[in-house]
Protein backbone atom coordinates (compact mmCIF):
# COMPACT_ATOMS: atom_id res chain seq x y z
CA UNK A 1 0.00 0.00 0.00
CA UNK A 2 1.26 3.47 -0.89
CA UNK A 3 1.84 5.92 1.97
CA UNK A 4 -1.27 8.16 2.09
CA UNK A 5 0.93 11.15 2.98
CA UNK A 6 2.75 10.74 -0.35
CA UNK A 7 -0.57 10.89 -2.25
CA UNK A 8 -2.09 13.83 -0.34
CA UNK A 9 0.46 16.63 -0.62
CA UNK A 10 -1.32 19.61 0.94
CA UNK A 11 -4.71 21.34 1.03
CA UNK A 12 -5.29 23.81 -1.79
CA UNK A 13 -5.97 27.29 -0.49
CA UNK A 14 -7.83 29.78 -2.63
CA UNK A 15 -11.05 31.72 -2.29
CA UNK A 16 -12.79 29.22 -4.52
CA UNK A 17 -11.59 26.13 -2.66
CA UNK A 18 -12.52 27.68 0.69
CA UNK A 19 -16.02 28.56 -0.57
CA UNK A 20 -16.44 24.90 -1.68
CA UNK A 21 -15.87 23.80 1.92
CA UNK A 22 -18.85 25.88 3.05
CA UNK A 23 -21.19 25.43 0.08
CA UNK A 24 -20.67 21.89 -1.19
CA UNK A 25 -18.97 19.96 1.65
CA UNK A 26 -15.90 19.56 -0.55
CA UNK A 27 -12.26 19.94 0.36
CA UNK A 28 -9.58 20.53 -2.28
CA UNK A 29 -6.16 18.89 -2.03
CA UNK A 30 -3.10 18.98 -4.22
CA UNK A 31 -2.25 15.32 -4.81
CA UNK A 32 0.42 13.23 -6.49
CA UNK A 33 -0.05 13.34 -10.26
CA UNK A 34 0.28 9.57 -10.58
CA UNK A 35 -2.44 8.84 -8.00
CA UNK A 36 -5.81 7.71 -9.32
CA UNK A 37 -9.19 8.55 -7.76
CA UNK A 38 -9.40 5.27 -5.88
CA UNK A 39 -5.96 5.77 -4.30
CA UNK A 40 -6.82 9.36 -3.37
CA UNK A 41 -10.11 8.22 -1.82
CA UNK A 42 -8.43 5.47 0.21
CA UNK A 43 -5.64 7.78 1.38
CA UNK A 44 -8.06 10.54 2.42
CA UNK A 45 -10.38 8.13 4.27
CA UNK A 46 -7.40 6.58 6.06
CA UNK A 47 -5.81 9.89 7.11
CA UNK A 48 -8.97 11.71 8.20
CA UNK A 49 -11.24 8.81 9.22
CA UNK A 50 -14.17 9.97 7.08
CA UNK A 51 -16.17 8.55 4.15
CA UNK A 52 -15.66 10.08 0.72
CA UNK A 53 -18.68 10.28 -1.57
CA UNK A 54 -17.03 11.45 -4.79
CA UNK A 55 -13.75 12.74 -6.19
CA UNK A 56 -13.14 14.96 -9.20
CA UNK A 57 -9.60 15.70 -10.31
CA UNK A 58 -8.03 18.30 -12.55
CA UNK A 59 -4.51 19.25 -13.54
CA UNK A 60 -3.72 22.96 -13.58
CA UNK A 61 -1.28 24.88 -15.76
CA UNK A 62 1.52 24.47 -13.23
CA UNK A 63 1.15 20.71 -13.62
CA UNK A 64 -0.33 20.17 -10.16
CA UNK A 65 -3.13 17.67 -9.78
CA UNK A 66 -6.00 18.88 -7.62
CA UNK A 67 -8.57 16.55 -6.10
CA UNK A 68 -12.00 17.95 -5.25
CA UNK A 69 -13.04 15.59 -2.47
CA UNK A 70 -16.76 15.52 -1.65
CA UNK A 71 -17.47 14.03 1.75
CA UNK A 72 -20.42 11.84 2.65
CA UNK A 73 -23.28 13.95 4.14
CA UNK A 74 -22.67 12.84 7.73
CA UNK A 75 -19.15 14.31 7.67
CA UNK A 76 -18.32 18.01 7.52
CA UNK A 77 -15.53 19.36 5.30
CA UNK A 78 -15.40 22.37 7.61
CA UNK A 79 -14.36 20.14 10.54
CA UNK A 80 -11.43 18.73 8.55
CA UNK A 81 -10.52 22.23 7.35
CA UNK A 82 -10.52 23.43 10.97
CA UNK A 83 -8.26 20.51 11.99
CA UNK A 84 -5.87 21.47 9.20
CA UNK A 85 -5.97 25.10 10.25
CA UNK A 86 -7.55 26.34 7.00
CA UNK A 87 -10.66 27.86 8.58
Amino acid sequence: MIDPYKILKHPHLSEKSISLIEKENKIVFVVDRRANKKQIKNAFEKVFGVKVEKINTSINLKGEKKAFIKLAPKYKASEIATKLGIL
